[in-house]
């Protein structure tokens, strides 16, 4: 090994603040699987060994790569990095057990970058992984994702991309706030996932609350809801764009349980394209503030604007016309056996959305970002992905780019970094990162690598 990099290896230790008990023995961390060019693990002093398949690191170790080498390493929980050429990365904090609740893990990165694929401590807790940097902290929850420290090195990169930028859309209808209890998001495939605040709700899912939960869906075109306890609600259909908002459709329905939902701007631009479904009515709204709760019958009461209540059986009339428009103050009983008016407000017991405060800049909106200004690129794949600086918290979902500046400011770039959306370097799930790695090195590259 150089005096260059020994004196580098020594520089980054020495920054890491890792300090074990006299004796101690640290966890092992996991094992390299690929490694190719000039890398390192150092365990705090010791002498470096060199990164090669099958050796196994360990909690306090820095692994380092050179520029031109990659390194594919797995940890015990499943996780998988790819680092990048010139990373230099301490495992500061490794606890894995199966089936134990207090599993953690807090990777340092100090330079270069990484591609992840996580596995089950990050799965198993939303707050057990950690990536922290010197400009922001990373909070990983069950997620597929890249990170990348960029200076010069970044922009130059994305000057050699032939290709434009595509946009760096947020894919999600919703995402979640003011969470209290446990939250789950079940997708088309019934794959369960636990939400946070922050968390994307996308077409197509239900959301479930536990028996003491509640949280509030904040919508892309500013419709919002509040949740309450062992509820089912699900997006139908969500489509919205804020040049159009009239060409937008809001389809949802309650299956189980309680909500306040405050309509946005679909249904001010056309209130036809947004209607509410439970197992008694069809709700349509006329720009409206809305209580419902449903179990085998629904209660409904309007506490702002007019809605439309349409009986699923219009035989259950019981004296009243199938059709009942509700003005504020008003509320409708439907059952299978009969509907009758009532007056009195049902669940103020639950903040109305409206009164709950949502930062949608940090949620959906985005900002003019060049690839050449340095700081903290995340892409995520799946999953969500929390920025936090030392004064703002960026939340990102599946196929969003997020930034933090050396200064601490965080952002959504309006477009996707080219960097990013043709990173060479092999993702850690790679068939033959070898041969992708020959492939890259010799110009030739398949498009859209970060998707």
């Amino acid at each position: 090994m150089s005096l260059i990099c020994r004196k580098k290896c020594t520089a980054l230790l020495l920054g890491a603040w890792i300090v074990l008990p006299q004796g101690a023995i640290a966890q092992s961390a996991g094992e390299v699987e690929f490694s190719r060019g000039a890398g390192y693990a150092q365990t705090p002093g010791q002498t470096p060994r060199i990164l090669g398949k099958g050796l196994e690191f360990r909690e306090g170790d820095t692994l380092s790569t050179s520029a031109g080498s990659t390194a594919i390493v797995r940890l015990t929980d499943g996780t998988r990095m790819t680092l990048r050429p010139g990373t230099n990365m301490v495992v500061q904090q490794f606890q894995y057990k199966e089936g134990a609740t207090n599993n953690s893990m807090v990777m340092q990165l100090f330079s270069g970058g990484l591609r992840a694929i996580t596995g089950l401590i990050s799965k198993n807790a939303p707050d057990a992984a950690k990536l922290q940097t010197k400009t922001a902290t990373i909070g990983i929850r069950g997620t597929d994702f890249d990170a990348r420290i960029c200076q010069r090195e970044c922009s130059a990169e994305s000057a050699r991309v032939p290709e434009q930028a595509r946009p760096n859309a947020v894919q999600a209808s919703a995402k979640l706030v003011a969470t209290q209890g446990e939250i789950m998001a079940v997708d088309n495939s019934g794959v369960r996932r636990r939400l946070v605040d922050g968390g994307s709700i996308y077409p197509g899912e239900t959301v479930e609350t536990g028996s003491s939960a509640r949280g509030v869906l904040a919508f892309r075109d500013d419709s919002r809801l509040t949740l309450g306890a062992t509820t089912r609600f699900r997006v139908d259909n969500f489509v919205y764009d804020d040049k159009n908002p009239g060409d937008g459709k809001f389809l949802v329905s309650l299956l189980r349980g309680s909500a306040r939902a405050l309509t946005g701007l679909i249904a001010r631009a056309n209130n036809r394209n947004v209607a509410f479904t439970t197992s008694t009515a069809t709700i349509g709204i006329r720009g409206t503030g809305l209580d419902m709760e449903c179990d085998d019958s629904c209660s409904f009461f309007t506490w702002l604007g007019t809605v439309e209540v349409t009986p699923t059986n219009p035989a259950q009339g019981g004296g009243l016309s199938a059709l009942q428009v509700l003005s504020a103050g008003q509320g409708l009983f439907v059952s299978s056996t009969g509907i009758r008016p009532f007056s009195a407000p049902i669940l103020e017991n639950l903040p109305r959305p409206d009164t709950v405060p949502v930062d949608s800049k940090q949620l959906f909106s985005a900002t003019s970002v060049g690839d050449d200004q340095e700081g903290l690129y995340v892409f995520v794949r799946d999953g969500h992905i929390e920025v936090t600086t030392n004064s703002e918290t960026l939340h990102l979902g599946k196929g969003e780019t997020g930034f933090a500046s050396d200064a601490g400011r965080t952002a959504r770039p309006l477009l996707t970094p080219l960097f990013l959306e043709f990173d060479r370097t092999p993702r850690p799930n790679s068939t033959n990162p070898m041969l992708m790695s020959i492939l890259n090195e010799n110009g030739n590259r398949s498009a859209n690598q970060c998707r």
